[in-house]
């Protein structure tokens, strides 16, 4: 038996990255996991590679709240109940302020920060049912503003803040919120970055060798699942720039900045 043996989990973005990791994950420690994405195809290639474990799959966009009621619904008529909610679907941007359509902010929002929103909301009664977890993939951006990702790390700041809210009011009901924060890691978030006019930038400008894997964040959230933890900060320079920009705010912005920038130029 696994650690999450007959849990029912249910993963947004589960199509890659993280995402991806997590499916494969709970379906080893023997969870009935239902998952959903944009993209179909990806989708049945992650089913058909699963065919002996109850995996459900189910198109969705999280920024549409007809399409998450819909993903919820689906998942309580095929496996009955749900116990763990992971809001991981999301979407980064790559623009200075001044050059971003203001369309391309409000997309990035839509899917963070909305689409967390909805899928919690309709997913409560019956995590809160069963005393379960949800959990919010944020970023080092929830907690630190990073240059050429206003409004990424707008939208994370309000999930940090909107999960913060949820705990406190379920506090008593035995209910776990909690968010985490990974730092840079193995992940198709930055190659479907959005540029300027909302179109994905296609390419990293990250060393993706030297960052953290997807399958070792998924391990690192589902501990901090089992345990019941608050929080979670991930990488050692992620926890650096958390402590860093709290007690020395100044300092951090000119590290952020020397980090992002290159005479002048922003280049990560």
């Amino acid at each position: 038996m696994g650690m999450f043996d007959k849990k029912v989990v249910v993963i947004t973005g589960g199509s890659d990255g993280i995402g991806k990791a997590l499916v494969e994950l709970f379906l080893r420690e023997g969870a009935k996991v239902a998952t959903c994405g944009r993209n179909f195809d990806k989708l049945y290639q992650l089913q058909s590679s699963h065919t002996s474990h109850p995996l459900m799959i189910h198109t969705a966009d999280v920024s549409k709240e007809s399409d998450c009621r819909n993903f919820i619904d689906a998942v309580v008529k095929t496996f009955g109940t749900i116990d763990i909610l992971v809001n991981n679907a999301g979407i980064s941007m790559r623009s200075l302020v001044a050059d971003v359509e203001l369309e391309t902010i409000r997309k990035v929002m839509d899917i963070n920060f909305w689409g967390t929103v909805y899928c919690s909301k309709f997913a409560l009664p019956y995590i809160t049912r069963n005393k379960g977890t949800i959990v919010g993939v944020s970023s080092i951006a929830g907690y630190r503003g990073l240059p050429g990702r206003s409004g990424y790390s707008a939208s994370k700041f309000a999930v940090n803040g909107w999960l913060e809210a949820l705990r406190t009011e379920l506090i008593e009901t035995g209910v776990n919120v909690m968010w985490v924060c990974p730092g840079f890691t193995t992940s198709n978030i930055r190659n479907a970055a959005l540029n300027k006019d909302g179109i994905a930038q296609g390419e990293s400008p990250l060393e993706e060798g030297k960052l953290m894997s997807a399958a070792e964040c998924a391990e690192h959230i589902a501990q901090a699942i089992i345990k019941r933890k608050r929080t979670i900060v991930l990488t050692s320079q992620g926890k650096q720039t958390v402590f860093i920009n709290r007690f020395f705010p100044s300092v951090a912005d000119k590290l952020v900045r020397k980090f992002f920038f290159k005479n002048g130029e922003l280049v990560k």
